[in-house]
């Protein structure tokens, strides 16, 4: 695959998708998201990638949507902007309800739709120095509607109120604390501990119990108790019948180390 606006390499079950526009600042427009979703696409098929990883080339993680892109969307008719905003939505699905892990590290600030592309991952892993995170799409007039969805399901509808309502950008260390962010890391520190996180991730867990789960999650929001606790019997019956189970369970029988 050529991109023009991002980078995808394969390394020891490592898919990673690098944000590759730094003279723009990483900003988004229509190729970026093309070629994001079509990365993403590629990785979740790809059977020697076990955990996927979201960087971005440059000081900046992302800035949001590229000015010269908001000019041309500005001058869209009501369907040709629904149409440009289902493609971005494509691009949310892929990365957040792929069976695989997602990790987005955040090595600089991530704003607006670049804030977006990080809470869609599983995991965000901060620069502690360098990386900041913000919603300042009402500061232009516009609103961080897309992107709404998947930051509810990391912070408390009052969190994400300050961050949408007021535009302003917090701290990586404030990003942990209301729980936006899964871990902050020093810079120094950042490579190794990088690479030890997604070890564990290939090494140590089961990749089919991490799919199941990942629907898990994907589903049970919006059920009712009853039809809550169905389901996850089914999955759970499913999830006992599966190779890695039985893999799993003859391993710790016999105590044998088991390498996913």
């Amino acid at each position: 695959m050529k991109f023009t606006r991002i980078e995808y390499a394969v390394a020891g079950r490592v898919g990673t998708i690098s944000l590759n526009r730094p003279e723009k600042r990483n900003a988004l427009d229509d190729v970026m998201v093309a070629e994001l979703t079509q990365a993403f696409i590629a990785a979740a098929k790809d059977p020697g990638v076990k955990v996927v990883v979201l960087r971005a080339n440059g000081p900046v993680f992302s800035a949001g949507a590229d000015l010269d892109y908001l000019q041309r969307v500005a001058k869209f008719d009501f369907n040709a902007n629904l149409e440009d905003c289902q493609k971005l939505i494509r691009l949310f699905v892929s990365i957040n309800q792929m069976k695989k892990p997602v990790v987005a590290v955040v090595e600089g600030p991530a704003l607006a739709g670049g804030c977006g592309l990080a809470t869609a991952c599983d995991f965000i892993i901060a620069d502690k120095e360098k990386a900041e995170f913000g919603y300042p799409e009402v500061r232009i007039g516009f609103i961080p509607a897309i992107v709404l969805v998947y930051l509810l399901r990391r912070v408390s509808e009052s969190q994400a109120k300050e961050l949408v309502f007021t535009g302003k950008s917090i701290s990586a260390q404030r990003a942990y604390e209301i729980g936006l962010v899964n871990e902050v890391v020093p810079t120094t520190e950042m490579s190794a501990f990088l690479s030890r996180f997604l070890q564990e991730l290939v090494e140590k867990s089961s990749g089919t119990s991490i799919s199941l789960m990942k629907e898990i999650f994907a589903k049970l929001p919006g059920m009712n108790l009853s039809d809550a606790l169905d389901y996850v019997a089914n999955m759970n019956a499913v999830a006992r019948m599966t190779d890695d189970f039985r893999k799993g369970v003859s391993a710790f029988l016999n105590k044998e180390k088991i390498i996913w």
